[in-house]
């Protein structure tokens, strides 16, 4: 009995100093387990990747385990809610944009309700177009917030981005609509960044709070030279600087790149970067023409990280512009 009990042992071992296949180590582990690998999870790269947080708990740093955050475990593509007191707090601030590397067993609407956002919201951020998801994605978590409107007797898509001073090709994007699309009373359309209308009873806020920011007294510096102001603070604290095709856009400060985007709608910024700096604050720099850093790169205040563009959701007033956001401090531009 006690041979049997460690031979096992022995083998491992023997076998550990040799630095073994990963393959060899998942049969041994099965032999334990009684379970077994298959050839798909066997060719999956070994990550130290995860939930990359922008300000964010981390979660399992294995892609190939099941996650586990907050209240929520997903486990064989399950989501089951467990009950365990106050939730372990996800951001600093809630107005962070967050990155969510795909486990093994995640499910869209687990993720959704992991960071307590829509699946629409997810799909819109990503540009997918459908639910299907690959271990190791990298998903964006846009925070977004805006109006839920009730559809009533009279309603019509267009008289609905009027109410709430919405736009309505990005009510018809996050909602997976077209112009055609025929509504139904009863039926809940979500406004992103609308505006509640002050006699109407069928619309609520969704999303998060503005939150009260921080002032950062010259932090940051304005991310183009020359140019003007063409919107004030609108959507996630963000403003629109213009000035031509192709001007430089600049670092507000120093940071590290964490998302840039080359191509893709991308939630209407079209080509975008978000950098992270070190008082934990987030700048995002959309509707670019060109990306000239990669994610991972260190940048500093003052260089140059893309082009002006008009790529994205642009509207013909708005032409070509920056807008520039702030998470996390108020934005003095």
């Amino acid at each position: 009995m006690v041979n049997l009990v460690l031979s096992p042992i022995l083998l491992i071992t023997i076998l550990f100093p040799f630095q073994a296949e990963a393959s060899v180590f998942s049969y041994i582990a099965s032999l334990f387990s009684g379970g077994s690998v298959s050839a798909e999870e066997d060719t999956l790269p070994d990550t130290n990747s995860q939930n990359m947080p922008l300000l964010q708990a981390t979660i399992s740093p294995d892609p190939n385990s099941s996650s586990t955050k907050d209240n929520i475990s997903i486990i064989g593509g399950t989501s089951i809610s467990v009950i365990t007191g106050t939730p372990e707090v996800k951001t600093a601030d809630d107005d962070q944009i967050s990155l969510y590397v795909v486990h093994k067993g995640d499910t869209l609407p687990a993720i959704a309700k992991m960071f307590g956002v829509s699946v629409n919201t997810i799909r819109w951020g990503n540009d997918l177009k459908n639910d299907t998801l690959s271990i190791g994605q990298t998903l964006v978590i846009l925070p977004i917030s805006g109006i839920q409107h009730i559809v009533k007797s009279g309603d019509t898509l267009q008289s609905i981005a009027k109410l709430h001073k919405g736009d309505l090709n990005e009510i018809l994007q996050y909602n997976n609509l077209t112009k055609d699309s025929k509504l139904s009373i009863g039926d809940v359309i979500i406004i992103p960044d609308g505006e509640a209308a002050a006699t109407s009873g069928t619309s609520s806020g969704v999303g998060r709070p503005a939150p009260s920011y921080p002032v950062y007294e010259g932090y940051y510096m304005r991310p183009i030279i020359g140019g003007i102001k063409t919107q004030g603070i609108h959507g996630h604290n963000g403003v629109d600087l213009a000035s031509s095709y192709g001007a430089n856009i600049l670092a507000s400060a120093d940071g590290d790149v964490i998302i840039s985007k080359d191509s893709g709608w991308n939630g209407g910024y079209g080509d975008y970067i978000v950098l992270r700096h070190g008082n934990g604050t987030q700048t995002l720099y959309g509707h670019l023409s060109a990306t000239l850093v990669n994610v991972g790169d260190h940048v500093t205040q003052g260089q140059v990280i893309g082009k002006m563009g008009n790529s994205g959701q642009v509207t013909g007033h708005t032409g070509i512009h920056l807008h520039f956001e702030i998470r996390g401090a108020r934005n003095p531009f």
